[in-house]
């Protein structure tokens, strides 16, 4: 490496006029390391997106309540499995602004079936910033307030009804509250024991590793699904809502330890035996101190790319528990709760809007792993 008289280096090969020279600035070499991870994160462009749409997605949640038009629980009996209806600006080729077109349900004596006609002929005009049913802001303050809603004599399901005439649009954002919750909960409790215990057995050894590898062997030993359903059977079903989510993401947290701890044990295992882990033993460090200042952060890359890759895997922990009917549940409102629902086979041939929760747990899976993979690239900059 040849420093140029512009202080930037170039390799010591000969230099071939017509072949490309890659150039390193000396501003990338003498840059922070976490700079050089988002210079590399940013031309990962799924990964970029898929981060910019999760902020955005837990940014939203205090506020779904202020987004969705209707409250989770809201029915309407006349709308049962109403079809999605659309948001209109134009009629009869003028421009209204956004409005829909007032619905009404015929029982159709052939099929036995409701369906729903709109009325073309009377545009009605949205309502922002409307009142319309309580709900809590933030899940603090109680107001009245909704982004929009809809025209008296009107419905807005954007999405359809499902079977009790709830609104699945409003449903759906209000079920991101719990599904996306449950991951971070469990993912809280799942790197608390596994970075303590992992921590512990790579850097003291002896008999502390021997205990904690017989525990992993045995958890990782057991097969994870029928112990997830066994757990949750075993929760009260005079539980309250609440005390049941929390206790499914401590179980998701619990049955996920074993792995992170596995990893963090065999990095240990090879940074103890470092000069600067030496040198500050020496220096009279406590293990503690050693632990959390000298070994931790130079596992941190992969403690972050392994957070992102384990929260999807808890979503969907709580979606097939709660789909199976062993989560959460109603008057819970979560992803896997309103699938629940979609079971019967023939109800989502007739109305195939009561399968749209499986759209956003697809793509926030996706845009987990899609920010695991951009995150896990990017921790080693200086890589191709």
């Amino acid at each position: 490496m040849t420093q140029l008289p512009d202080g930037r280096y170039v390799d010591d090969e000969p230099f071939d006029p017509n072949a490309n020279v890659q150039i390193l600035d000396r501003a990338d070499l003498d840059a922070p390391n976490m700079v050089l991870v988002w210079r590399k994160f940013k031309k990962h462009r799924l990964g970029l997106i898929s981060g910019i749409f999760l902020l955005f997605c837990y940014v939203m949640l205090p506020f779904v309540g202020f987004i969705a038009p209707y409250t989770a629980n809201e029915r309407n009996s006349e709308y049962l499995y109403a079809p999605p209806q659309s948001i209109n600006y134009y009629h009869e080729g003028e421009f209204v602004g956004p409005f829909v077109y007032p619905t009404v349900s015929e029982a159709n004596l052939e099929t036995f079936q409701w369906e729903f006609v709109e009325d073309t002929t009377r545009p009605m005009p949205l309502k922002f910033f409307c009142e319309a049913d309580t709900y809590n802001l933030a899940g603090l303050i109680p107001t009245n307030r909704h982004l929009f809603c809809a025209p008296e004599g009107a419905t807005i399901f954007l999405w359809g009804a499902d079977r009790l005439g709830r609104g699945i649009f409003s449903r759906i954002l209000y079920g991101a509250q719990l599904s996306l919750t449950v991951g971070l909960i469990g993912i809280t409790v799942s790197f608390g024991l596994g970075i303590s215990l992992g921590s512990m057995a790579g850097y003291f050894g002896g008999r502390i590793d021997w205990t904690i590898n017989r525990v992993i062997e045995v958890l990782r030993s057991l097969p994870e699904l029928p112990l997830w359903l066994a757990l949750s059977a075993a929760v009260p079903s005079n539980w309250g809502p609440v005390s049941v989510f929390f206790i499914i993401s401590v179980i998701l947290g619990i049955l996920d330890w074993p792995g992170l701890a596995r990893s963090v044990r065999a990095k240990f295992l090879s940074l103890r035996e470092e000069e600067y882990v030496r040198a500050a033993e020496m220096m009279g460090a406590s293990s503690g101190r050693v632990i959390r200042k000298h070994l931790l952060p130079n596992f941190m890359s992969h403690l972050i790319a392994s957070a992102t890759l384990s929260i999807p895997a808890m979503i969907l922990g709580e979606t097939a528990l709660s789909f199976l009917g062993l989560g959460l549940r109603a008057p819970a409102v979560s992803w896997g709760v309103m699938l629940n629902d979609a079971q019967n086979l023939t109800s989502v041939e007739i109305y195939p809007w009561i399968a749209i929760p499986m759209l956003p747990i697809i793509i926030v899976v996706l845009a987990f792993n899609f920010l695991g993979d951009g995150l896990r690239d990017s921790l080693d900059p200086y890589s191709d």
